[in-house]
């Protein structure tokens, strides 16, 4: 066992550098497309409102999407994630609330506690950018053909190697900030409207696949501690189990010469 849990972080520990790197060079990326975001949306007049801008109706249906792995042994990493799904399948028990699954855990739990729409199995084992435009182009069908009021994504977020972070940030509506003043002056060429319909189906894919990358950090990260703390306890545990042995064989031992010893004294 201890063999096992050994090799299994030394494979984290690869991926792991690997999938920090993806995700660092990101996150410059996604911020920027959140300010852009922003500033046009502030810039926004009532005739110039994308579809995707579109005003959540309180009690009507949503979509969540929860990102889980497809492997178990990383410690907290699904369970903690699947209780705040519990936790939001509760507070939304009044709606009708419809999942797509990212991973094998999230899954196989959603399955028993909701509807599951669509289900995406393997996605970590070669992640692109296609997989996020996938989950991002679906939920922005399910919205804009108003199957669905809302879309949530839930997923972990990296903060270091052994902390991770549960994100439910709200994927669409997109928000407008009322009243924001935008940073930036732009010309728009053509016109807003054939702008937004790139600019902001490309942002919320963007939001996907940043929420992917942290997640696949961020369970490399939690099997890597997890395996890490397993080897010390199979150390422990042999250590432990070595002594025990070694008090059994000696107890063996001199209950052998005590037996020998009275046997030549009668």
């Amino acid at each position: 066992t201890q063999q096992i849990t050994k090799a299994l972080k030394m494979v984290s520990a690869a991926k792991l550098r690997r999938a920090q790197e993806s995700m660092f060079a990101a996150r410059p990326y996604a911020r920027t497309m959140a300010q852009v975001l922003k500033d046009v949306a502030a810039r926004t007049d009532g005739e110039e409102n994308h579809p995707l801008f579109r005003a959540a109706a309180k009690d009507g249906p949503v979509l969540v999407i929860v990102v889980t792995s497809d492997k178990g042994l990383c410690g907290a990493f699904n369970s903690s994630l699947l209780r705040v799904s519990q936790r939001f399948l509760a507070d939304n028990a009044h709606r009708k609330v419809l999942a797509d699954a990212v991973g094998r855990k999230g899954r196989d739990f959603l399955r028993r506690r909701t509807t599951v729409r669509k289900e995406y199995v393997g996605v970590f084992q070669a992640l692109g950018f296609s997989k996020a435009q996938d989950i991002a182009q679906s939920a922005m069908k399910a919205f804009l053909d108003r199957e669905v009021d809302e879309v949530v994504l839930l997923f972990n977020e990296f903060k270091s190697v052994i902390q991770q972070r549960i994100v439910t940030e709200r994927l669409l509506p997109l928000t407008v900030i009322e009243g924001a003043k935008s940073a930036q002056e732009y010309l728009y060429e053509p016109a807003p409207r054939v702008i937004f319909d790139k600019l902001l189906p490309k942002i919320v894919e963007t939001t996907v696949w940043q929420a992917l990358l942290e997640s696949n950090a961020a369970e490399h990260g939690a099997r890597m501690a997890a395996m890490d703390s397993a080897t010390r306890n199979a150390s422990q545990t042999i250590d432990s189990l070595t002594l025990y042995m070694n008090k059994v064989r000696q107890a063996a031992i001199t209950k052998e010469i005590i037996e020998v010893v009275s046997g030549a004294a009668a």
